[in-house]
């Protein structure tokens, strides 16, 4: 089986070397304020390894981006697309349009501000567009209908959460079964500690399309991530060589792991290609 190795985290990773992300744009502050950093992060993990580089739009939103927040997806595109290979494809970023730890705050018709975001990514060329980090399924399932609307390849992807609460497998497992009838062309979990990760994937993997994992380091004793311990990105691997033995075609990582965490992966899974 062949792995499609994704990027690793963009705000973590600028936060880590320095570059304030104030919240409500968090990451997409860089984008104006220093877009050198944004490529740079894009590049070391192409250089690691990385087949999809993920734009920096997670927070590109007029409700946390302000007025020029059309403008800012556009150069984030720019800047992926810019150390690419004609071998890499470039996944567009749709996040909720709140916190995606606080699916409470998820409103009540999300389908028309997904549907803004979506349509300046496509009109960009993104490969993909790429729904993801979303706990709650109403809005997960209305931002893949705005992707699948522009006639792009979409993937959606969950999250249970940074302690694995927030959804079920359960309810993971009907969300993306709806997400496949509508015509999402693979799965994916996100932001689940990566020790957890397994339970979510494991209902997930008999839906018919690709389907796969990009955890986050979890607790900072769990020796994954948030530091530069060089056993972490070695411990984060083991957990994902048990998401390709069921299944997994799609592997990255998440929150608090790095360009070392995609290395890793590469070196031992991609080896081939």
């Amino acid at each position: 089986m062949k792995i499609t190795l994704l990027d690793g985290p963009m705000g973590t990773e600028l936060i880590a070397q320095g570059h304030p992300c104030p919240e409500p744009a968090w990451s997409a502050m860089p984008l104006l304020e220093a877009p050198e950093a944004v490529e740079k992060v894009h590049r070391a993990y192409a250089q690691a390894g990385a087949k999809v580089l993920t734009t920096n739009t997670f927070r590109t939103r007029a409700n946390t981006a302000g007025e020029r927040w059309a403008e800012m997806a556009e150069r984030a595109v720019d800047l992926a697309r810019k150390v690419t290979t004609p071998t890499m494809r470039v996944a567009g970023s749709i996040a909720p349009l709140e916190d995606c730890y606080r699916p409470d705050l998820s409103p009540r018709n999300p389908g028309p501000q997904h549907a803004q975001l979506a349509e300046v990514l496509a009109h960009k060329g993104v490969d993909i567009l790429l729904c993801e980090t979303f706990p709650h399924i109403p809005e997960a399932l209305a931002a893949v209908q705005a992707a699948i609307d522009t006639s792009t390849e979409t993937w959606v992807s969950f999250t249970a959460g940074p302690d694995g609460t927030l959804l079920r497998p359960d309810d993971i497992r009907v969300g993306a079964k709806q997400a496949v009838d509508m015509g999402a062309a693979a799965i994916l979990v996100n932001c689940i500690p990566a020790s957890q990760t397994h339970v979510f994937l494991d209902a997930i993997s008999d839906l018919g399309v690709p389907f796969g994992a990009y955890a986050n380091a979890g607790h900072p004793d769990e020796g994954m991530g948030w530091s530069s311990n060089p056993e972490g990105a070695k411990r984060y691997a083991d957990h994902a060589e048990r998401w390709i033995q069921m299944g997994a075609s799609l592997i990255g990582s998440c929150c608090g792991t790095g360009p070392q965490h995609i290395r890793q992966l590469h070196e031992r899974f991609c080896r081939d290609g």
